[in-house]
């Protein structure tokens, strides 16, 4: 028999009912250190008392009106995107995905009412991860995420990771954008190098195709700066948020050049719930607060003594450990096991940690973790690294 909720995920035998800071706790009291951040969405850790205190008094005054109306709250984090950011516009989503969507749309439909409407080709690469929707598995296009699921969105080209040769090859008059991750979160905590990013803008600005960038994981102070591609000194046209700007709240947004959106008018694009005040409220002081003086240098403080950290993990336990890859507090370890056996070996010293593709591990702790934590969640690591080296598969 079917269970009631849809078998989907294959879901570890945990439950939490509260959380504070970097922990969990069951409803029998254990207490579980999360290296998670509910896969780098709780960006200021579990019940962030500044962001309780907004959704609650946003929760005692409106909840929801929809898009039909003017929506202070969305004016106001919309306000705070554009003043921090390359964009000239934001539109609010709900998540990713819906980010994602609204992202492909809006580059065809660019080219569309440029008179080109032949210029639908997106490039995009191995190991992407941009959702679940229907456009977005497509442009991922691997046999995990799109099997069974045809006939698939057309218009995408699918190219080796960090190869700027191959993008040349792959464009024509047909292009419309790339569409990249600076860092794959999914795909194994793979950042784009500096270089590769800096040839995408030059290509983009040479041929007229736009440059998306996919931020939902890597953005919002994750990796010490507001977003990813900064480190790089290059700027998107579009570029697709959620996950971190709603600390625990379902928030995502595309931002974009005015030029970007310049075929995205009345009636072209909707959201029932997208933007609604209490989403906006708390992705509004979200932004306050990573965007305040000193934080993002803390959370590049933190990266780096994690990062030393974690270096001298992988020299103690070279039959577990390769390497550590990544940038801020989006880290990753590359395993020798199956990165779901470092999971599991973690659930038994009350750790939680995130699989990704190409045998690595996630770590994406709340950027509010504190050094101890840090600390702490290390030598977890360690005793889960000892008992799969005393008890190899």
């Amino acid at each position: 028999m079917i269970a009631s909720i849809l078998p989907t995920y294959s879901r570890a035998p945990l439950a939490f009912v509260k959380g504070e800071g970097s922990w969990l706790e069951t409803a029998d009291g254990s207490r579980y250190l999360d290296l998670g951040a509910g896969i780098a969405v709780n960006a200021l850790g579990h019940a962030a008392p500044e962001l309780v205190a907004t959704l609650t008094e946003q929760a005692g005054k409106l909840w929801h009106v929809s898009n039909l109306y003017q929506i202070p709250e969305q004016q106001k984090l919309a306000d705070l995107l554009v003043a921090n950011t390359f964009a000239d516009t934001v539109f609010f989503t709900n998540s990713g995905t819906e980010a994602c969507e609204l992202a492909v749309k809006m580059v065809r439909k660019y080219w569309y009412e440029k008179g080109a409407p032949e210029r639908v080709e997106i490039l995009t690469f191995a190991g992407a991860f941009h959702g679940r929707s229907s456009a977005a598995i497509a442009a991922a296009g691997s046999e995990k995420m799109v099997k069974g699921f045809g006939p698939l969105l057309e218009g995408f080209v699918h190219l080796p990771w960090d190869d700027i040769e191959a993008v040349k090859a792959a464009i024509t008059e047909n292009t419309a954008a790339i569409m990249i991750e600076p860092i794959q979160g999914e795909g194994g905590i793979r950042p784009a190098s500096d270089a590769f990013l800096k040839a995408l803008r030059e290509i983009c600005d040479e041929t007229g195709a736009l440059l998306v960038f996919d931020e939902v994981q890597c953005g919002v102070a994750r990796t010490g700066k507001l977003f990813a591609h900064e480190w790089a000194g290059v700027t998107p046209d579009v570029m697709m948020v959620a996950k971190g700007i709603g600390g625990g709240f379902p928030l995502g947004a595309v931002l974009a050049t005015e030029n970007a959106a310049s075929g995205m008018t009345a009636g072209t694009h909707g959201s029932t719930y997208g933007g609604n005040p209490l989403g906006c409220a708390i992705g509004a002081k979200v932004m306050e607060i990573v965007t305040a003086e000193g934080f993002m240098e803390e959370v590049s403080r933190k990266a780096a003594f994690l990062r030393q950290r974690l270096e001298g993990l992988v020299a103690a336990h070279p039959d577990i450990f390769t390497e550590v890859r990544g940038q801020g507090l989006m880290l990753g370890l590359k395993c020798k096991p199956a990165p779901v056996e470092l999971v599991q070996a973690a659930y038994a010293q009350n750790l939680l940690t995130v699989p990704a593709a190409d045998n690595v591990l996630r770590l994406l702790p709340a950027l509010t973790i504190s050094e101890d934590d840090m600390a702490e969640a290390v030598r977890r690591l360690d005793a889960a690294a000892l008992a799969l080296e005393s008890n190899p598969a």
